[in-house]
């Protein structure tokens, strides 16, 4: 989350560029060849990458002696466990009291440790949720920390399935693993040595698609999936991120059924703008709640709307806003506590 938005050294322009030419409507005047051939990372620099290297890096070689041991025990003891009702009053009564837990912005290997995510598995296991959906950011600022979510991403098991949209964090560090054909036959991925920065295609994100598909999540990049519980359906899409990446929303709501209740799931909350009159519910992430909330106001929100945390509705819409599981940047949470976020879907 925090790169993206502090270190932009003039990509500002560029990015607003981005927002407005991939606006729901400005997205069906490109065809999929031209959206394949934009660069995912335009906003990537090798200065942007250093700083945020550089202090993350800082703060996490005091994660083991004081003051850092104490950042980490507030961070563990801070996360929360919370439960929403969101109504869906079109879908059918199949889907009354379905759970979803909505994980985001994990940031795993900056004060989120693999012994963290083993016990957050666990808890999360025990919650016996219908569906979990993960709203990005799971690394940090290096691609090999992904290795440090393996039993999350592997060992749940809920009866609906596991699914993931990238956040900026994916676009912004991850750079392709070895091809896609030799994950697939066995090879080992080699995760320890990280690439350096450089403008990629929208490949680039292959490997990690990769890696999160063989452990059974499947990411909804652009994409859509009809879910069915009790002999009722919905739609759940999931699009892009909306700074870094190219979001297409016709693209992730092809093949839905007229009326058919639609859930998205995008990284980044100032979507829901676009999104509103076209789905029922969209789950996000990426503002972290604020992360640092002075007097409960968050001098940094990440999120033009003011999409800060919890729940907002727009033209009929309803969409909820994770605090997320880790931090970016800085080891500690003021006024923001992490979050792992049960919806629960009501039908009457």
């Amino acid at each position: 989350m925090l790169p993206a938005a502090l270190f932009e050294f003039g990509g500002k322009h560029v990015a607003d560029l981005r927002r407005r030419r991939h606006r729901l409507l400005g997205s069906h005047a490109m065809s999929d060849a031209d959206d394949r051939s934009l660069p995912k990372t335009t906003l990537r620099s090798h200065a942007r990458v250093l700083i945020a290297r550089t202090i993350s890096g800082a703060f996490e070689s005091i994660r083991q002696i004081p003051p850092g041991t104490w950042f980490q025990r507030r961070l563990r003891r801070s996360l929360e466990f919370t439960s929403t009702d969101i109504p869906l009053p079109n879908a059918g009564a199949g889907l009354h009291d379905l759970e979803i837990v909505f994980l985001s912005d994990l940031h795993a290997g900056f004060y989120t440790t693999k012994e963290d995510l083993g016990h957050l598995t666990d808890r999360i296991a025990a919650l016996h949720p219908d569906l979990i959906c993960i709203g990005g950011d799971l690394i940090a600022t290096r691609r090999k920390q992904i290795e440090l979510l393996d039993r999350l991403l592997g060992e749940l098991d809920p009866p609906l399935g596991k699914f993931a949209v990238p956040g900026n964090h994916e676009v912004f560090y991850f750079d392709c693993f070895p091809d896609a054909e030799a994950t697939r036959q066995g090879v080992v991925v080699d995760l320890t040595h990280d690439v350096p920065p450089r403008e990629q295609p929208i490949e680039a994100l292959s490997g990690w698609r990769e890696y999160l598909e063989i452990r059974g999540v499947r990411v909804l990049e652009n994409k859509g999936v009809r879910l069915e519980k009790n002999g009722a359906s919905f739609w759940l899409a999931g699009v892009d991120d909306l700074e870094e990446g190219n979001p297409r929303l016709d693209a992730a709501l092809a093949g839905r059924h007229e009326g058919e209740p639609t859930l998205l799931l995008s990284h980044h909350p100032d979507f829901f703008v676009d999104a509103a009159e076209h789905v029922d519910i969209q789950l996000s992430g990426h503002t972290h709640g604020g992360q640092i909330r002075v007097f409960g106001v968050a001098p940094i929100t990440h999120s033009k709307h003011r999409y800060v945390a919890g729940r907002y509705e727009r033209d009929g819409a309803h969409m909820y806003v994770g605090r997320g599981v880790g931090v970016s940047l800085a080891p500690f949470r003021f006024g923001a506590r992490a979050e792992v976020a049960t919806v629960r879907l009501k039908t009457r």
